[in-house]
């Protein structure tokens, strides 16, 4: 197996330890044959990004302690399916990404330039 890759093709960085994130709950972006939804962006929530989210059925602020979720508030990174993000930047509220943290697969779904438009602040 080899080592994870973000955007650039360099090591893919951690995205969260607290919540721990990822398809895997390493704390990154990792995908493989399981990962049907390519939980590949790491993204930091917004208030805007989580009520679309959860407009379009997938509530990501309710805990949800049998799976082990603890719910996400704005200023949480997490590992957003690349579609999901792809279909907030269409409707206007795309989160913050973490470029070094976004795993390369994310490019299948979303373009580079898209990413870096919307990438974290530096000073973050």
């Amino acid at each position: 197996m080899t080592a994870a890759k973000n955007i650039y093709g360099k090591p893919l960085r951690p995205c969260s330890f607290g919540p721990q994130t990822g398809f895997f709950r390493t704390g990154g972006c990792e995908t493989g044959p399981q990962d049907q939804g390519s939980h590949v962006v790491c993204a930091e929530m917004t208030e805007a990004f989580l009520r679309f989210t959860q407009s379009r059925g997938n509530d990501l602020m309710t805990p949800a302690p049998h799976f082990g979720f603890p719910g996400l508030s704005p200023g949480d990174r997490w590992c957003l399916c690349a579609l999901r993000w792809r279909e907030a930047l269409e409707k206007g509220v795309a989160p913050p990404v973490i470029l070094e943290a976004t795993n390369e697969a994310a490019l299948r779904y979303v373009s580079l330039e898209d990413l870096e438009a919307h990438a974290l602040d530096a000073r973050q």
